[in-house]
């Protein structure tokens, strides 16, 4: 059951997207995802990561901050990787005072309108919160039957190490308390840290929901997905998910 408790104490969230050479979608993608914050009744924010751009994509963003309230941007000097500006973003939100981060890509494949779904259980005091493909009237559209495929083989092993309830464990929409976050040791630069953080999440958190949602492409106006199904990556997702089958404790932060 969710702790009713920390149900009581939700005050607010942000939603945290990182971006690299995004300069053809960043607009759309930052002005959507302020106008769904408006229409919530909870105090909001969107935090994105300028992680290294060699495109117009910080400049656009600076520009939209003058014109969006919601709107805070941090830039990172050079590219350090996805699970690099998750980190920044985190230490972002934490400060600001936010009771969960709800992280997102910058393409819209992941559907603003999903939003509302993660408050709901944000008011429950559910402590990790994830989309789910494949529950309920969640889904897969116009993604490609390879990697359609192997996401779904993928999380059925998945589903069985980490054993926490979860169909989708390895789903980038996902929104995590603040607390439990910062901690986390989070080391991973790349994709692998979302499931390097719910291997530690494994430790930390007490409830785990999912929430239903149809995963669409990119569209192709936008650069190709870096995302890649290499050996190396694999055999991160795997090993982690073998460390909380076997019930390997991670290294944590000190609760302060």
């Amino acid at each position: 059951m969710p702790d009713l408790e920390t149900a009581r104490q939700f005050r607010s969230f942000c939603v945290l997207i990182p971006m690299y050479n995004e300069e053809r979608g960043a607009e759309q993608c930052v002005r959507r995802v302020c106008a769904s914050l408006a229409d919530l009744s909870y105090p909001s924010r969107l935090i994105v990561v300028n992680d290294g751009s060699r495109d117009l994509t910080g400049e656009i963003l600076d520009r939209l901050a003058l014109d969006l309230p919601r709107l805070t941007v941090v830039h990172h000097a050079k590219n350090a990787g996805y699970g690099a500006a998750l980190r920044t973003g985190t230490r972002k939100a934490a400060e600001g005072g936010f009771d969960y981060a709800l992280f997102m890509d910058s393409d819209l494949t992941n559907d603003v309108a999903d939003i509302p779904k993660f408050v709901a259980q944000m008011e429950r005091g559910v402590d990790v919160i994830k989309a789910s493909r494949f529950t309920g009237s969640g889904g897969m559209k116009g993604v490609p039957w390879r990697r359609a495929v192997f996401s779904r083989s993928g999380n059925r092993v998945a589903r069985l190490l980490f054993r926490v309830g979860l169909r989708d464990c390895t789903n980038g929409f996902r929104a995590v308390r603040i607390p439990i976050l910062t901690r986390m040791r989070l080391q991973e630069s790349g994709f692998p840290i979302i499931v390097e953080e719910l291997y530690q999440a494994k430790s930390l958190a007490r409830t785990f929901s999912e929430v239903p949602v149809v995963l669409t492409s990119r569209s192709a106006d936008h650069r190709p997905t870096s995302f890649n199904y290499s050996t190396a990556t694999l055999a991160k997702y795997l090993g982690f998910a073998l460390k909380a089958f076997l019930g390997i404790r991670p290294h944590l932060e000190q609760e302060n």
